[in-house]
């Protein structure tokens, strides 16, 4: 049996950011130009790290204050952004489970959208034995903490522990916390790995 840790964003469930702005905007591409303009992924990546609604949005009206009612909403709209599952990973994640594999989660999300995540997927509260979230620990992959977090709190050996994520860096930072890791790139790509592991 071997401990398997799961990231979740764009792993078992796809995030789709543009679904937040849709109502607000005449296509993908103009908000994507806006993202760009306000560096939406690194302000959205602070909250991951533990920063709060009120410091996110302030942050936004300290350099763009026309943007930030239009930011301060996106938190509302975030359940828009992650209505789907990425069913395969999912079937991955039970056969390994019925295999007899210790489940767990590994993300960075904000402390604040996450219980929006677990309303719209309630399989989130039960589906691992335990799961980091970024926005509680206040660390960020690839950050080794973070891994350490997982392992100190469950007992368990890095070296016994196979993190799948869609981030190469990610990957890298659990390899250098000691555990094993594969990039996810799909999930007929993981099971095929995950066969060659000898785990399925």
């Amino acid at each position: 049996m071997k401990n398997i840790v799961f990231d979740i964003g764009n792993v078992l469930i796809a995030w789709d950011p543009h679904a937040a702005f849709r109502a607000a905007f005449p296509d993908d591409a103009t908000i994507d130009q806006f993202f760009a303009e306000i560096s939406f992924y690194d302000w959205n990546l602070e909250q991951d790290r533990g920063r709060s609604r009120p410091e996110a949005v302030a942050a936004i009206h300290a350099k763009w204050p026309e943007h930030a009612p239009l930011l301060d909403q996106f938190f509302d709209r975030f359940p828009d952004t992650i209505h789907q599952k990425i069913t395969g990973s999912w079937q991955v994640l039970d056969d390994l489970k019925t295999a007899g594999h210790r489940i767990f989660g590994l993300t960075n999300w904000g402390a604040e959208t996450w219980p929006q995540a677990k309303q719209v997927h309630p399989e989130l509260n039960t589906i691992f034995e335990d799961v980091v979230v970024s926005g509680h620990e206040k660390l960020i992959k690839p950050d080794q903490r973070i891994y350490e977090v997982l392992t100190g709190r469950n007992n368990l050996q890095p070296d016994a522990c196979l993190f799948i994520d869609d981030s190469p860096k990610n990957v890298e930072g659990a390899q250098i916390a000691g555990w094993q890791a594969l990039h996810f790139t799909g999930p007929d790509e993981l099971r095929n790995s995950l066969k060659e592991l000898g785990l399925l």
